[in-house]
């Protein structure tokens, strides 16, 4: 709204745009108190009973109330405890000037000039967030670029439109070593801020900064779930599962009977649908109905504007794997300047990278970044999922004129018939 040239490339004109911070973060809080309340509201009808308690793995078939004596039984136990942001050492956490997402997310102020340590998924978004409500940013990044997990050509368009364009500067290669909370108005935050090979104080050192938003990554939230008293043991805090979702007692070890665990406490893939999909998964096997969740078909999206959409394997990761198997990696690419109706939104900036197997013509991975990345992926993970080939995909029909027709391209271009 407050993009006076976008808006002029249609022909209109908005003045003095403001928004209300209050509003905007009642607005948050509302909508993730009703899903909640709405989905306690569905187990509820299906005849679920829900004990708001914490509780203890006690062995088969028991879980105790934490801080009772307590205990409530069932044939089968899934652990689903999900996960807690990572805050590494020397860096302190007041909640207001130094915080996670998760407070974050509260917005209960707007720095003006915010630190961001890491620059994945969750650092990237909040860094579209801040910026577009009047923000200057600085990412801290340990690793030698931004962006690191992201596949290097998607890397490079993100850096012209999320990072360039925007107040936003950052270091790579550095630790935050020591974070220093401050006050809001009254006194900055301090970060030391370290070389990360050598571990040398770097020149610029140290930094200061409104507020410092740590975003390295988060851990399983399994302290305290009592497994280890059970002869359960896990790496790094992570419950070790088969593909079938049945916890072991350690990894590469036995099944726990009756005992499963999905979502991020078992960290083969740290996202909600992922979890979601392990829950079912782990429900089919409970019921007898074998079932294997195909993790490299499952799609993540970075919810940044524009988009970033991506599913299976990045081109480095592809190329090693043909490099190891023997087969070469094919790549083709679609354009959102060549698509009508992303011209139309004035959003003709991005592209659609699919990579696959020449051999077969099988889908080892897509990445895409432009507008409504995260909707246009599904279609790809389906692909994945079915094992449907190139060839297969470049002769169906895409609704013209949509934003899908860039991946129309793509798939014509990977077998010869791209018409741009």
């Amino acid at each position: 709204m407050s993009d006076a040239e976008h808006l002029k490339g249609f022909g209109i004109t908005v003045d003095n745009v403001k928004y209300d911070r209050e509003a905007v973060a009642a607005h948050a809080k509302q909508l993730a108190s009703n899903v909640q309340k709405n989905l306690g509201n569905s187990l509820t009808a299906l005849g679920v009973d829900i004990i708001p308690q914490s509780g203890i793995y006690a062995g088969a078939n028991k879980v105790q109330k934490a801080g009772t004596n307590e205990f409530v039984t069932a044939k089968n136990i899934i652990l689903a405890p999900g996960s807690v942001p990572f805050v590494p050492p020397g860096i302190q956490i007041d909640g207001k000037t130094v915080f996670t997402s998760d407070d974050s997310l509260k917005l209960e102020w707007v720095p003006n000039w915010v630190a961001i340590i890491g620059s994945g998924y969750i650092g990237l978004e909040f860094s579209d967030v801040y910026t577009a409500l009047g923000s200057e940013v600085t990412f801290i990044e340990a690793m030698d670029t931004l962006m690191p997990t992201f596949d290097p050509e998607i890397r490079r368009v993100a850096d012209r439109l999320l990072v360039q364009p925007r107040k936003v500067d950052g270091y790579t290669s550095v630790f935050a070593a020591e974070v220093l909370p401050g006050e809001p108005g009254k006194k900055p935050v301090k970060i030391k801020l370290i070389d990360a090979k050598t571990k040398a104080e770097i020149p610029d050192s140290p930094l200061y900064v409104d507020a410092a938003l740590v975003c390295t990554g988060r851990v399983p939230n399994t302290k305290g779930l009592g497994l280890e008293a059970h002869g359960i043991e896990t790496v790094r805090g992570f419950v070790q599962v088969n593909d079938q979702m049945q916890v072991l007692d350690k990894a590469g070890g036995q099944v726990v009977p009756g005992l499963w665990c999905i979502g991020d406490a078992n960290g083969k893939m740290m996202l909600a649908h992922a979890a979601s999909a392990q829950g079912i998964s782990a429900v089919e096997n409970i019921v007898g109905r074998p079932h294997a969740v195909d993790h490299n078909a499952v799609p993540a999206a970075c919810f940044t504007h524009p988009e970033i959409g991506m599913v299976g394997l990045t081109e480095e990761q592809a190329k090693a794997k043909g490099k190891a198997e023997g087969f070469e990696v094919g790549k083709s690419t679609g354009s959102f300047r060549a698509n009508s109706k992303a011209l139309a939104e004035l959003e003709g900036t991005g592209l659609a990278k699919v990579l696959y197997r020449k051999d077969t013509g099988h889908i080892l991975g897509v990445h895409i970044i432009g507008i409504h990345a995260s909707d246009l992926i599904q279609e790809c993970a389906n692909a994945v999922a079915a094992g449907t080939t190139v060839k297969q995909l470049s002769m169906m029909v895409h609704t013209h004129p949509t934003l899908s027709e860039v991946l129309d391209e793509a798939f014509k271009g990977a077998v010869g018939m791209s018409a741009h």
